[in-house]
């Protein structure tokens, strides 16, 4: 509270300083004025003009010398202080650069691989159903659950067929029969005659051939070595990650799930 009352004081003493100087230059003029016998009556008008401006200009900005005094000591107040730094967009930027990237959804990373394909055709056994030979077939068929809502999801993006080898018309009916009790041919999924069946191996590259995909998913690599010229996405799955030469443009995964899990594109 002292400190408060120290700057009133100082201005108090300074104005009446300055009033009795003025009192003792009008004094002075009034006297001059009556005699007129000072040569310097000008000088003194002019001195008491000055004084005058110089008061006026005091009184108008009185907080001025104590903001510098402030300033220069690099006091912080409530009231008064110096700039506090703005953040910049680009320091936002910057911030947000090092902040971890959210993870994608299996949507995005779908998208993101197929980067833009039309087609897919991808054979049955070893990759969406459990089963890894025709002769299994022929005793059951069994959908792979995690592989559902990756098809479906691919089935929104692209046109897919999914294809396989079979020995009688009775294994066909039992993976028909499992791919519509995994919900695969609901509205917006999968589509019946687009599922194909053949004898031969031959017969499902030739179907890929007619096709003509940007994907193919397979578990022969043979097949796959004869299509890599035509596909430009061939995919091999095989458990036991056996890939092929790094001069080969065939990608090579143990399984759909986990080539669709890796957040980098290949």
């Amino acid at each position: 509270m002292a400190d408060a009352q120290k700057p009133s004081q100082s201005v108090l003493i300074i104005f009446k300083s300055i009033a009795k100087r003025f009192n003792r230059k009008f004094a002075q003029i009034v006297f001059v004025l009556a005699n007129h016998k000072r040569a310097g009556s000008l000088g003194a008008l002019a001195g008491f003009a000055i004084a005058v401006l110089f008061t006026w200009k005091f009184l108008r900005s009185p907080a001025r010398p104590r903001i510098r005094e402030q300033q220069e000591t690099g006091s912080t107040s409530t009231n008064i202080g110096p700039c506090q730094p703005v953040e910049s967009a680009k320091d936002v930027e910057l911030v947000d650069d090092f902040r971890p990237p959210a993870e994608l959804s299996l949507a995005q990373r779908i998208k993101k691989k197929l980067h833009g394909s039309r087609k897919v055709t991808c054979q049955l056994l070893g990759v969406v159903l459990e089963e890894s030979s025709p002769e299994e077939l022929q005793e059951h068929a069994t959908v792979r659950s995690s592989v559902v809502e990756i098809l479906l999801e691919i089935s929104k993006i692209c046109e897919i067929y999914l294809m396989e080898r079979i020995l009688d018309d009775e294994s066909e009916e039992r993976v028909i029969s499992a791919l519509e009790n995994a919900g695969l041919f609901t509205a917006g999924g999968l589509m019946k005659d687009k599922v194909l069946f053949c004898s031969t191996e031959n017969g499902r590259l030739s179907f890929v051939r007619q096709l003509e995909p940007d994907w193919h998913i397979d578990t022969n690599p043979e097949i796959l070595t004869q299509l890599a010229r035509f596909i430009r996405n061939p995919l091999y799955i095989s458990p036991s990650e056996s890939g092929f030469n790094s001069g080969s443009n065939i990608l090579s995964s143990m399984s759909l799930e986990l080539y669709f899990a890796k957040e980098n594109v290949s």
